[in-house]
């Protein structure tokens, strides 16, 4: 039977189980999780926190990251301004990188949610307003949230997976984890 693990990817640290390419080590899932035999399906980059998982099954592994399966990545970003209807369109549409268009992704406005301290915490500026964003992407391309909300105007100053198809990270404090029935 396939294993599957739920991470709560803290800030800063790197989506892999060792880091051979820095001379001073940085954190890695090794500092988090001694289950043998696992691989992240998918990653999150090294400023991304939030949900990342782990399997033994390869061909698990392959349905989560891949797009052609479309499985939802919903994603919790802080984003600096306040994106009008005009962004979220955008967004919604689906936005021009310099890799391609994107696909259309959900992507809303939202109350700040209640979430763990990040460490260090995002710079706030006092002339500068920041708002909270939902979106929901179905292929993963290199930052893509990240280059999205830029391409709109609103670049992105904290963000975090909440979600990858059912599974969530509620619950789930950051370095925590979890083992759930594939």
């Amino acid at each position: 039977m396939a294993r599957l693990i739920l991470f709560n990817k803290p800030y800063d640290v790197l989506s892999q189980f060792t880091d051979a390419k820095s001379p001073s080590p940085r954190a890695t899932l090794s500092d988090f999780i001694a289950v043998p035999g696992v691989y992240p399906a998918g990653r999150l980059d090294r400023d991304s926190e939030g949900l990342l998982l782990l399997t033994d099954d390869g061909r698990l592994q392959a349905r989560i990251a891949d797009p052609r399966f479309k499985m939802d990545k919903r994603y919790l970003a802080q984003v600096e301004g306040e994106p009008d209807e005009a962004a979220l369109a955008a967004l919604r549409g689906g936005v021009v990188l310099n890799d391609g268009k994107t696909r259309p992704a959900r992507a809303e406005r939202i109350e700040a949610p209640d979430l763990w301290p990040r460490d260090p915490p995002v710079r706030f500026r006092k002339t500068v307003p920041d708002c909270w964003l939902s979106l929901a992407i179905r292929e993963g391309k290199n930052r893509q949230v990240r280059r999205m909300t830029a391409a709109v105007g609103h670049p992105t100053l904290r963000l975090v997976r909440w979600q990858v198809g059912e599974w969530t990270v509620d619950g789930l404090a950051p370095g925590e984890w979890r083992e759930v029935e594939a």
